[in-house]
């Protein structure tokens, strides 16, 4: 055999070699699937994190489903596990949990990689609510609160402060009223073409009605064990009436205008807006020249701040659990997703806060005009335990709705809703007791 016969044989002989491990090791590589549903801005950054894990894990390769729409999203994951597809690791809202690990769907977090004593210490304390019956069921990446947001050109057109939001209840309802523009042939809803403030129970405000009216108004929302729905007391009537005054008795708005609330507020058609960090990465996406402002929420009639606090959260699926590597994937993917440089991450990509203290501590994040009184509001937030987040909130939507578009009186309509809740969680606690 020449030289040059002998080269080309062991060039061949090389890449045949080189064939077969990349074979071998693409048999290796263990494929687990994570699921969220489609928000852009949340779909890029867990793009960048599977990037990065996959470049530190390169045995492990992560499917990411980001395309479900919002609306289906929770349908979708429940009809997958009887199926025996869909994801090893699943964000959900923490308000889910109870039914999904009633459903069978979650499996506890393992107590030797995520011990409660470090969850408690390394988290924010809302993370709290992922304990249910006595395990942690899933850790999130980023938590949230509610805070104002105003449109700074809207105010100067209609001669309020552009850098002064309402800071109290009273400031809210008198700026909402200055702020709205009508078309010249009346005041009523559908005459508006600039909306002072609008309520969209649909989006935030049934939670502010729950934890920040409510009490502010002097009640509590639910008793201390969350099993007494108590927020249709005189007090939290009160609160409803309020919630209910914007467009029935002053027409600053309706979240049948403009789409909903959000679009009309993006779109720069609302003046003020009851909203969560995760909108800003909205508005950067669809209005990046929007000026506008954040706030903390207005305080009650008697100075007390109260906010909401929430969070998407994942947990690992009984898929996973079924395959010892791909449960082994799935717990190295979800520590990674969820450490303070993940946090950090997220807050710059989505603008949802670290769920992390120690990234949620940043000085920086504190000091940010836009951030900070979302960050400064998790000392006083409140973070609602539900046993079925999309029936309690729709208890509370259907409520509303009885009163403005079927004249309910307002009391009768918020008793009729926490009865309902009521029974719900009456339910729910005597399955466990049985």
């Amino acid at each position: 055999m020449t030289m040059r016969k002998f080269s080309l044989f062991v060039l061949m002989l090389l890449v045949v070699m080189s064939l077969g491990a990349t074979a071998v090791a693409q048999e290796d590589v263990i494929e687990i699937e994570y699921w969220q549903y489609f928000f852009e801005t949340r779909v890029d950054a867990m793009n960048m994190l599977i990037e990065q894990f996959e470049a530190e894990n390169p045995g492990i390769h992560v499917v990411h489903n980001g395309d479900i729409v919002y609306d289906n999203f929770r349908d979708e994951i429940a009809a997958s596990a009887p199926a025996g597809v869909g994801p090893d690791v699943v964000t959900l809202y923490y308000g889910w949990i109870p039914a999904f690990v009633d459903a069978g769907y979650l499996v506890p977090l393992p107590e030797d990689d995520f011990p409660a004593d470090w969850i408690e210490s390394y988290f924010s304390p809302m993370v709290a609510e992922s304990k249910f019956e006595g395990q942690y069921w899933a850790i999130p990446t980023a938590v949230r609160s509610l805070a104002m947001f105003w449109n700074k050109d809207l105010f100067l057109d209609v001669g309020l402060d552009p850098d002064t939001p309402p800071a109290t209840l009273d400031d809210l309802t008198a700026m909402a009223q200055q702020a709205t523009v009508y078309d010249g042939n009346g005041t009523d809803i559908l005459n508006i073409t600039t909306e002072g403030y609008a309520v969209g129970m649909t989006g935030q405000e049934h939670h502010w009605f729950r934890e920040v009216l409510v009490r502010q108004f002097g009640g509590v929302p639910y008793s201390e064990d969350g099993r007494t729905v108590m927020y249709n007391s005189p007090e939290g009537c009160e609160a409803f009436k309020y919630l209910l005054s914007f467009e029935l008795d002053h027409k600053t708005g309706s979240n049948d205008l403009f789409t909903d609330v959000t679009e009309a507020f993006v779109n720069g058609n609302e003046a003020m807006h009851i909203d969560g960090s995760f909108r800003i990465g909205t508005i950067a996406n669809n209005n990046p020249d929007m000026n506008y402002g954040v706030a903390e929420l207005p305080v009650g009639p008697n100075g007390e701040k109260s906010t909401f606090g929430s969070y998407w959260t994942h947990g690992i699926t009984r898929r996973a659990a079924a395959d010892p590597a791909r449960m082994d994937a799935a717990i190295r993917f979800l520590k990674f997703i969820t450490t303070a440089e993940a946090g950090t991450l997220w807050v710059n990509e989505v603008g949802e806060l670290p769920a992390q203290l120690e990234a949620a501590g940043d000085p920086a994040l504190l000091e940010d005009p836009i951030l900070g009184p979302f960050a400064a509001g998790l000392e006083y937030a409140h973070a609602t335990f539900f046993v079925d987040e999309t029936v309690q909130r729709q208890v509370l939507i259907d409520a509303y709705d009885q009163v403005r578009l079927g004249g309910m009186d307002a009391c009768e309509a918020i008793n009729e809703a926490a009865a309902t809740e009521q029974e719900l969680l009456d339910d729910f606690w005597a399955s466990r007791e049985s």
